[in-house]
């Protein structure tokens, strides 16, 4: 699998001197084994991301699984799903350590079973087996954001395991993530941890493809609910002052020809933040020239768009409730296709 336009004398993406991060939201074995280790050896990127929709679509379409899900027969289709997405995430934590070990991020995620959303005990155990079983420090175990998954988030990095807390489409669930982001981080340094770091995902596109077509029934500009919410969330993950807690804008792939391909990447360029975007995205992003940040947005100019929105009767609670429902059904239809196609 060549991606020989991304790597052709391609410019260094990732920015540490305003500390923007560029992670790729893909993992399939072939690649990781090639373009992966080029892509970061570039400086395009510092880090990537796994999810349950992405591991299906690995899993049940390359060839690369094959030999390795032979060796496992007799297995049930969860030890499957884990013995692979196992050395998938170790292989990659390797090649990203060395960036790592210079404090230059080098992390990759992987999510916990979807099914355990709501069990914080389970989502606990989990966590740490998976951390335990790749056995790289690199790692980043996602939690979605949940009233089961903030103690869990809290748990998890008190132990000295980094988390990268998902599904976040609320303010709400980002003030919870962070307060249980700070607990956990307070407890691992007071027991005399090294490091210990954590994302915050908030997803950006799903706002614009709900409500888009609404929008413009009511004459108000489209494709801008996902950045003006992503702008309050990064600007109260900013206010938090705590280092080790960056935002990452997830969900930065468009759909359909109506957005240029890199349209939430440059809209969401901001200091002391990640984006972690497709293939075909960064692609998109690196064939333009770099563009300045354009966050930290004005508050004014956030709540102005909110009261336009309130004012033309969208319940954004409704919104996000909804947009979080989705997802989890999203992530868990994903993971049991997948489990069902290893049986």
């Amino acid at each position: 699998m060549a991606h020989g336009s991304i790597l052709s004398g391609s410019t260094k993406m990732v920015n540490r001197d305003i500390g923007f991060s560029l992670w790729l939201d893909f993992v399939e074995r072939d690649f990781i084994k090639n373009d992966f280790t080029a892509m970061i050896e570039k400086g395009i990127i510092n880090g990537a991301t796994s999810n349950p929709s992405i591991f299906a679509s690995a899993i049940t379409t390359s060839p690369a699984y094959k030999e390795q899900l032979a060796s496992l027969s007799g297995k049930s289709p969860k030890e499957k799903y884990e013995a692979l997405a196992i050395e998938d995430i170790r292989t990659a934590a390797q090649a990203l350590r060395p960036l790592y070990d210079e404090g230059n991020d080098g992390y990759i995620s992987i999510e916990v079973d979807p099914f355990l959303s709501n069990d914080t005990e389970g989502t606990i155990a989990e966590g740490k087996r998976l951390f335990a079983a790749i056995g790289e420090p690199n790692v980043m175990v996602k939690v979605p954001a949940t009233e089961a998954g903030y103690d869990a988030m809290e748990a998890l990095l008190c132990t000295g395991i980094s988390v990268n807390a998902t599904l976040i489409f609320s303010p709400k669930q980002t003030q919870k993530s962070l307060k249980a982001m700070k607990k956990g981080l307070d407890c691992f340094e007071k027991d005399g941890g090294l490091r210990a770091e954590a994302v915050i995902s908030v997803f950006v596109s799903r706002f614009d493809r709900l409500l888009d077509a609404d929008l413009e029934k009511e004459g108000i500009s489209v494709s801008k609910t996902g950045i003006y919410n992503a702008a309050k969330i990064y600007n109260l993950i900013e206010a938090n002052h705590t280092p080790s807690v960056r935002t990452l804008f997830a969900s930065t792939g468009v759909k359909g020809d109506d957005l240029a391909a890199d349209y939430y990447m440059r809209e969401l360029l901001a200091p002391h933040s990640v984006n972690t975007a497709p293939l075909a995205t960064i692609e998109a992003y690196i064939a333009k020239k770099a563009t300045a940040p354009k966050f930290p947005l004005e508050e004014s100019d956030i709540n102005g768009y909110f009261t336009k929105l309130a004012d033309n009767g969208f319940d954004m609670d409704e919104v996000y409730n909804q947009l979080l429902k989705e997802g989890l059904e999203a992530f868990e239809k994903a993971f049991q296709e997948m489990l069902d196609s290893l049986k």
